[in-house]
């Protein structure tokens, strides 16, 4: 999803440093990085973000003697704009200012506060009435699969092992989950594409 970068950074300017080194911590995610009023995003993060949200792409000056495509949200309205993402199945880490300003030498203290997924949100403000809002996860082995769902919002929690393929297809048609977790090793790919809210993760202990 994002540019790959030189992962000391020392090419870029101060600022794009701190950027970079909080995205690398969530490379597979969209990161609103707090610039006072506004939320930025930089890089292929601003290039999807101008997509998904009909906002506008811009630049903002040059780091590494190349210039930083950047798109931006006002602060007070970024539960609307996370409401649209989540409902097109993206993640958002949100970054915020915790340094002061008057005190700080070089950029602003900032860190991730909050991580804001499909299969995790419990805002009201956030979730679509009359729909369930599932966190689910599936895995598979060469007797079958396994999945399960939670509900973040009630606790409600399910688990199957479907038998078969077509199985486990009527499954994630019925309970069509906001989000979906597999592991890296995931061999029936084709049976997830193009689902909203994938999540790819390391391989899981058993």
């Amino acid at each position: 999803m994002n540019e790959s970068f030189d992962k000391d950074f020392s090419n870029h300017t101060p600022m794009m440093q701190q950027y970079l080194k909080l995205k690398a911590q969530h490379p597979e995610i969209l990161l609103f990085y707090r610039m006072g009023d506004f939320y930025e995003l930089f890089y292929d993060d601003a290039k999807r973000a101008s997509q998904l949200l009909d906002i506008s792409l811009t630049k903002r000056g040059a780091s590494a003697g190349e210039p930083i495509p950047m798109a931006g949200i006002p602060h007070h309205a970024v539960e609307n704009y996370l409401a649209k993402l989540v409902n097109q199945g993206e993640s958002v880490a949100i970054c915020e200012q915790i340094g002061d300003p008057a005190t700080s030498k070089g950029p602003v203290e900032r860190k991730v506060v909050r991580i804001v997924t499909p299969g995790t949100i419990s805002d009201e403000a956030l979730l679509q009435e009359r729909q369930d809002n599932l966190l689910a996860a599936i895995w598979q082995d060469g007797k079958g699969y396994g999945y399960a769902t939670l509900d973040i919002s009630s606790g409600r929690f399910r688990l199957s092992e479907p038998a078969d393929r077509e199985t486990m297809a009527a499954e994630l048609q019925r309970t069509n989950p906001a989000e979906l977790l597999y592991a890296e090793d995931f061999a029936e790919m084709a049976l997830i594409e193009g689902r909203r809210g994938l999540r790819r993760r390391p391989l899981w202990g058993v």
